[in-house]
């Protein structure tokens, strides 16, 4: 072979070499799972090109010790704002600048993978107006890049050359401000609240500020689920199965937040740019916004803390004044014996007694029929009363108004059988009486009534009460026994016996959310999964099925018979 051959095929040889980078480039970053995401081996075959700028968004101490060829660092929290924290749009310029970011090259971010820094830079550019068609995060992060054995450098990467970028627009559409989350936790039949952080500070184990828990209504969906194992973004079909595990949809507005707007940003990434989901919003001051608010906004621990019921509402809302006039829309339920309640019971309660229940468990049009002429009105919250808190025959009675269709069904906390429990409520200016509360009109003025009724019922084809529902396939099955005891006859398939009563503090009132959910982890309940309680006593397995709703679990459900 002649000096002038080998010359021409190593020129025809860099030539094709030249072109393919140069039509790789032109090409839309190769995506993992959307097109958002860049894969490594692409980006370690374009590191030199000078159409792409490569940020590492990772503390500088980490940084120092292994990135990337060729990254430039960046401080995520010097440039994206923090909480409440709101840095000036010349100050925020001037560092995109000094960082080479520039509309005319493709910008892609890394952290150490798993992690919320870059994501929430990307936000931060995209919410400043730089192109999201020109952002990408490195799917599986530093991490990843390591694990295939990819190049790494401890050397600083030059100063670039200076970028011009500038601050032209603001996408308010991508923010999420403090009175959207207001409005979100009042209307979730169209929004969403979405809270990023992991169970220790959802259920109030954990707190950034003064108060620790989350916003009314938040659903718990921790930035951390939406990784693999090897820190990889979850598919987009993965993504969309946990959305609809939760019951979010694509047409609702979704408002995602955290402590002060980092975490956030996981979920804001995934769902708009991966799952595709269009109206997904990232709050930056987040609960740092909301707990320095003046208004005292509240704040739960449970996801359900209404299924409660203490004295003080009791007061407020099924007292005489409101229906003097007509306007108290409370059923009080006392499943207690006939014989206690004679003893001495609440106001306007009726006496539907827990066995009544439970005989009529396979019988719900007769059910439907004896709460009826006991005065229960299915439009109203109806009140269950015990003799102390959540007991397995209140929450059996919980269990079967609900499928029949009560509008909303609630458990009294506040013991009936206590001495101190009485003084307290005697104290507040409810009284116990004797006398039987009369269904229809009354018969001397004075008299303690309540409006005659005809309880409607759901449509129930079948006839039953009894049976769990058919699994929606989405996520394993996992029964609950929540009985004392496990039950005779054990299902096929995973079992875990967590008794009702070990949720449940000593008058009968569940224990802290955060203890609830300690209890459950450590039990092996999963996060995702289709719960079905069950007991040879249904009460115990409606007492156990109560708790977990309590919790906020999205898919249970509870076997009676």
């Amino acid at each position: 072979m002649t000096i002038m051959t080998i010359l021409a095929k190593s020129a025809r040889q860099l030539f094709f070499l030249t072109l393919s980078g140069c039509l790789f480039l032109a090409q839309p970053l190769m995506a993992a799972d959307g097109g958002s995401l860049a894969d490594g081996r692409w980006l370690a075959a374009n590191l030199a090109s000078p159409d792409l700028l490569l940020l590492d968004v990772s503390p500088r101490p980490l940084y120092a010790r292994n990135h990337i060829p060729g990254a430039v660092n960046v401080d995520a929290l010097a440039v994206a704002s923090y909480g409440v924290h709101e840095m000036p749009l010349q100050e925020i310029e001037r560092i995109y600048q000094a960082l080479g970011v520039d509309t005319k090259r493709k910008i892609v971010l890394y952290d150490e993978g798993g992690t919320w820094f870059a994501t929430r830079l990307f936000f931060s550019l995209h919410y400043h107006g730089f192109p999201a068609s020109q952002l990408y995060i490195l799917n599986g992060g530093l991490a990843k890049w390591q694990a295939d054995g990819l190049p790494l450098t401890n050397s600083v990467t030059p100063a670039p050359k200076p970028g011009s970028f500038k601050i032209t627009r603001i996408e308010e559409d991508e923010r999420s401000r403090l009175p959207d989350l207001v409005t979100a936790s009042g209307d979730g039949a169209h929004k969403v609240l979405l809270d990023a952080l992991g169970p220790d500070y959802h259920y109030g184990g954990a707190g950034f500020l003064d108060r620790a828990g989350h916003i009314p209504h938040a659903v718990l969906l921790p930035g951390e689920d939406f990784f693999n194992a090897d820190k990889t973004f979850k598919s987009h079909d993965e993504i969309k199965r946990m959305l609809a595990y939760l019951s979010i949809r694509p047409d609702q507005e979704i408002h995602a937040y955290c402590g002060g707007g980092g975490a956030a940003s996981i979920p804001y990434f995934a769902l708009k740019y991966l799952a595709g989901y269009s109206k997904v919003k990232l709050s930056v001051e987040s609960q740092m916004g909301w707990l320095q608010d003046d208004r005292e906004l509240p704040f739960w621990t449970y996801a359900n803390p209404s299924m409660m019921r203490q004295t003080e509402w009791l007061k407020a809302w099924s007292g005489k004044v409101l229906r003097m006039y007509g306007i108290a829309r409370v059923s009080v339920v006392d499943v207690r014996t006939p014989g206690a309640y004679a003893q001495g019971h609440l106001p306007f309660a009726l006496n539907v007694p827990a066995g009544t229940f439970k005989e009529l468990v396979n019988d719900p049009r007769k059910l439907a029929e004896i709460l009826g002429a006991s005065g229960v009105d299915a439009s109203h919250e109806a009140v269950v009363v015990s003799g102390a808190g959540l007991t397995k025959e209140s929450a059996l009675a919980f269990v079967m108004l609900g499928k029949l269709g009560q509008k909303k069904v609630s458990v009294f906390m506040d013991s009936m059988d206590s001495v101190e429990s009485l003084d307290k409520m005697a104290r507040m200016g409810i009284a116990t009486t004797k006398e039987a509360t009369i269904v229809g009109a009354p018969g001397k003025p004075g008299d303690l009534a309540v409006p005659a009724t005809t309880y409607v019922a759901n449509d129930l084809p079948d006839g039953k009460l009894a049976s769990a529902n058919a699994t929606s396939g989405a996520y394993p099955r996992v029964y609950i026994a929540s009985g004392a005891k496990a039950p005779a006859r054990v299902p096929d398939g995973k079992v875990l016996h967590i008794p009702y009563t070990e949720l449940l503090n000593a008058d009968g009132t569940p224990k802290s959310a955060m203890e609830i959910w300690t209890i459950l982890a450590k039990a092996g309940v999963p996060r995702y999964a289709e719960i079905v309680c069950i007991a040879d006593d249904p009460g115990e397995a409606a007492a156990g099925f109560f708790v977990l709703k309590l919790m906020g679990f999205p898919e249970v459900k509870v076997v009676l018979g």
